[in-house]
């Protein structure tokens, strides 16, 4: 799942971006609403957590965009102000949810994922394919009756091709999904952590290479 992270407060956006990361999240982080802008237009994102008031463009007026241009990602409003006149006003904007800070890190986490649900065809919580069980919520797989261990980045890759339910992922979605627009398009990263992940899920294989277009859990 891919997150841009909207908030004027560096030290919080950075803290939730590097929470989320720890959740095998990919995180871009906006400090303002120009910046965000931009980052919208060049990527493709799951879910934006968007602070309401930004410096420059307002988050207000970010959420109206999205709204107009048929945006598919989800938008989570974080503001201060939490009575309940300003969470309707928010939604009323079209954001999908709305968070008043302060705020439980764990709730934030369980909301974005929700959101990220909502925005692909609906899929189960937990994911099983191929005799692989994978767990968002909890961060575990389980291959049988045998739990795997994976660091973020290979859960979130087998996370993408079991949501995928059989069909064939590029390594470039790969990378969009899974990696940060620091990432270097033309890395082997996408390679090397599918190489690692199979070794780790053992044998069978169940990830197959599709010559030209990428991977898949058939």
């Amino acid at each position: 799942m891919r997150v841009l992270v909207v908030e004027d407060e560096q030290l919080l956006a950075d803290a939730i971006a590097q929470g989320l990361r720890r959740e095998a999240m990919a995180v871009d982080v906006a400090y303002e609403g120009d910046a965000a802008l931009e980052r919208i237009m060049a990527n493709e994102y799951d879910v934006i957590v968007l602070d309401r008031d930004l410096p420059k463009t307002h988050g207000d007026d970010i959420c109206r965009r999205l709204v107009a241009e048929g945006a598919t990602a989800r938008v989570l409003m974080l503001t201060a102000a939490g009575d309940v006149s300003d969470r309707v006003e928010g939604l009323s904007l079209g954001a999908d949810d709305y968070l008043p800070k302060p705020f439980a890190f764990a709730e934030l986490v369980a909301r974005i994922r929700a959101l990220g649900r909502r925005a692909r065809p609906a899929t189960p919580p937990v994911l099983e394919r191929a005799g692989i069980r994978l767990d968002p919520g909890r961060h575990e797989v389980w291959r049988g009756d045998r739990q795997v261990t994976l660091g973020r980045k290979e859960f979130a890759v087998l996370e993408e091709l079991m949501r995928a339910d059989g069909a064939v992922v590029s390594a470039e979605q790969l990378l969009e999904k899974v990696w940060d627009e620091h990432t270097d398009p033309f890395t082997n990263v996408v390679r090397v952590t599918v190489m690692t992940l199979r070794r780790k899920l053992g044998e069978p294989q169940v990830i197959q290479t599709v010559p030209g277009a990428g991977y898949q859990i058939p």
